[in-house]
């Protein structure tokens, strides 16, 4: 009887396994995941010649960046087994600890590239509370349209009071940050949070206007001096490249050339004059695209672009397969992600203004790569919610 019971339980657990293993969209990880090893290949080429003119170890940044998206894998994991239904518990939670991170910038934060947004570590890690500022918002957002909409009748859209509070928590993180100053990740938290307002159903003529007030803000930030004068020296150079070549005008000058060398194939990996030559400042982090287009060409640049369009394409198919605060969520998760990406690579092909983000999974740095993973984590519970 012994003999007969065990094997038995063999092919329920062998189904159960399978199950578990197909709930999963190995397709959206692969993407990830490729996009993590290309960077890493990227980050090794545009830091290498530096170190070594430093005297340094040539394969620092390339080691860092692996063992950050070792990192990142195991959050990614831990995160994907979180049971989406306790997402109203999650969510409060995550956006009160990225409000903390926010404040403590301004009490033990340290400047970096014009930005106080840095919190030193030590042991040269460095974390910037601003990235998880950004799935926090997400979370409180849905959670909020979520549970308020399961009270509406169906087909009615949220109420001035929801807009209200809704705006209220999406404003106190973007004050934060944009007190550090850190535009490009208000940028960011803008556009993911639009992205939930879409999605939760406003109504048309309230998101107009919401656009409206936003251009209004825009507008009067750059004529009343409320930014500082690095960006504005950045806006200036986007408008006219030529105003100062060798000044603030120099990142998106040298960043063009490289790409431009590129061609269809590219010159190759490790090869790139421009990369060589440690021409492009921030070429790791800001301009790692510009390595792509110089050693990979129009090819691998294309790859690139190929890889999240694949990343976002699933996202948005867990969205429309979820409901409630998990469709809400993973639709702000896609909208970040997408503005990122487009605004790292338009700053590279001089299509917007350079803004200091970096490329998802590709650019070096581990506190973007961590909570993208986090964030890519939620969309896998989600995804196995709504597989099982």
């Amino acid at each position: 009887m012994t003999g007969l019971t065990v094997p038995a339980r063999w092919p329920l657990r062998a189904m159960a396994d399978s199950r578990r293993l197909r709930s999963y969209d190995f397709v959206l990880l692969a993407a990830a995941l490729l996009l993590c090893l290309i960077g890493a290949l990227l980050v090794w080429s545009a830091t290498r010649t530096r170190l070594q003119q430093a005297g340094a170890n040539p394969q620092t940044y390339l080691a860092k960046h692996l063992l950050n998206t070792a990192l990142a894998t195991v959050l990614l994991v831990c995160a994907a087994r979180v049971d989406s239904r306790v997402l109203r518990l999650i969510g409060p939670l995550l956006y009160l600890a990225s409000i903390l991170g926010l404040l403590a910038v301004f009490v033990i934060g340290s400047t970096i590239n014009g930005a106080h947004a840095w919190i030193v570590l030590g042991g040269g890690f460095e974390v910037q509370p601003a990235e998880f500022a950004k799935l926090g918002v997400i979370a409180a957002l849905a959670v909020l349209f979520g549970q308020h909409g399961a009270r509406r009748p169906p087909g009615t859209p949220p109420g001035v009071r929801e807009l209200v509070l809704g705006l209220a928590l999406l404003a106190l993180p973007l004050g934060l940050i944009m007190l550090q100053p850190d535009l490009g990740s208000a940028l960011v938290l803008v556009a993911a949070g639009f992205g939930v307002l879409v999605a939760a159903g406003v109504r048309l003529r309230w998101l107009g206007g919401l656009l409206a007030v936003g251009v209004l803000a825009a507008v009067l930030a750059l004529r009343t001096g409320m930014l500082d004068d690095y960006q504005l020296d950045r806006f200036a150079a986007f408008t006219n490249p030529s105003r100062d070549p060798q000044g603030v005008a120099y990142n998106i000058n040298q960043a063009d050339i490289a790409i431009a060398h590129g061609g269809l194939f590219g010159q190759g990996l490790f090869h790139g004059a421009q990369t060589r030559g440690a021409f492009v400042p921030e070429q790791h982090t800001d301009f790692i695209y510009s390595v792509a287009g110089e050693e990979l060409g129009f090819a691998g640049s294309a790859l690139i672009i190929g890889l999240f369009a694949v990343l976002l394409w699933r996202g948005m198919r867990i969205a429309f397969a979820s409901v409630g605060s998990s469709r809400l969520v993973a639709v702000g998760i896609v909208c970040w992600l997408g503005f990122q990406a487009f605004q790292n690579i338009g700053m590279n092909l001089r299509l917007t203004p350079v803004t200091g983000l970096p490329l998802p999974f590709v650019s070096y740095g581990g506190s973007s790569m961590f909570a993208q993973a986090l964030a890519l984590g939620l969309l896998q519970a989600i995804h196995r919610r709504t597989a099982s």
